[in-house]
């Protein structure tokens, strides 16, 4: 008897669930979502790719090992350092 009470229950339980979720209205969002701007063309996702297609050769690429560096600061955050003038340029 309480096994048959309790799949009743149950069952109305389901039933009343699932009117409720047909009957409820989607929202709709209420602009697009925002696209982001992404520039043409990277250079640098340009010499990443190439850097792919070398293979192992790219780990003594110098120009791979530029492109490299600049993804990792660019990851990082890191701004570059500028570059201090040679003594002999002043002169």
């Amino acid at each position: 008897m309480l096994a048959r009470l309790g799949a009743i229950v149950f069952v109305t339980f389901a039933i009343t669930a699932t009117a409720i979720e047909l009957t409820r209205k989607q929202d709709a969002p209420a602009s697009p979502p925002a696209r982001l701007e992404r520039p043409e063309r990277d250079p640098l996702r340009d010499g990443q790719l190439r850097c792919q297609q070398l293979g192992q050769q790219a780990a003594s690429d110098p120009e791979c090992l530029r492109v490299w560096a600049e993804t990792r600061d660019r990851f990082l955050g890191h701004t570059p350092a500028p570059v201090p003038p040679s003594s002999s340029e002043g002169r």
